[in-house]
């Protein structure tokens, strides 16, 4: 079983950022594990995943302006390869990212998120207002009886 091959950063991103790589034709490989290291520092994020062919993984909750170190490994059966070699990178700068839009630009993502917290917001306000109107008829129905069994 060879190492995987191309290993690549793609689609980075100040948090984010999607590993790719190509395996030779033929070998028998069931699974990939994915290791991720902040350059200099020993702690390291391992990713695995089995009975899978995709090709990619995405890489999440990374600090922006930070070195990353990546490496590939292919699973088989009988066991897994070596280490791809080592891919280097470092995550954009939130104002890096910033700059290199225009201020009018919007994407289709930001257009999205605005209507997710839109639709979340909407959820909680019909929740509250839902809440408010138990608890007022429960007022009136405790009020009700209350007032039946007051002497005149």
């Amino acid at each position: 079983l060879s190492a995987p091959l191309n290993v690549t950063i793609k689609a980075l991103e100040g948090n984010s950022a999607i590993v790719t790589w190509d395996i030779l034709e033929g070998d028998p490989v069931i699974g990939f594990a994915i290791t991720q290291q902040k350059k200099d520092v020993r702690m390291l994020r391992f990713i695995q995943e089995v009975n899978t062919t995709t090709r990619s993984c995405a890489l999440w909750d990374l600090e922006e302006d930070t070195e990353y170190i990546v490496h590939v490994q292919s699973i088989s059966m009988s066991g897994t390869s070596p280490l791809s070699e080592p891919v280097l990178f470092r995550t954009p700068k939130e104002s890096e990212k910033l700059a290199s839009k225009s201020p009018d630009e919007v994407t289709m993502e930001e257009v999205g998120q605005a209507a997710q917290l839109r639709a979340g917001e909407l959820i909680i306000i019909v929740v509250v207002l839902v809440m408010w109107a138990g608890v007022i008829a429960l007022f009136c129905r405790q009020y009700d009886i209350i007032k039946d069994n007051e002497p005149n």
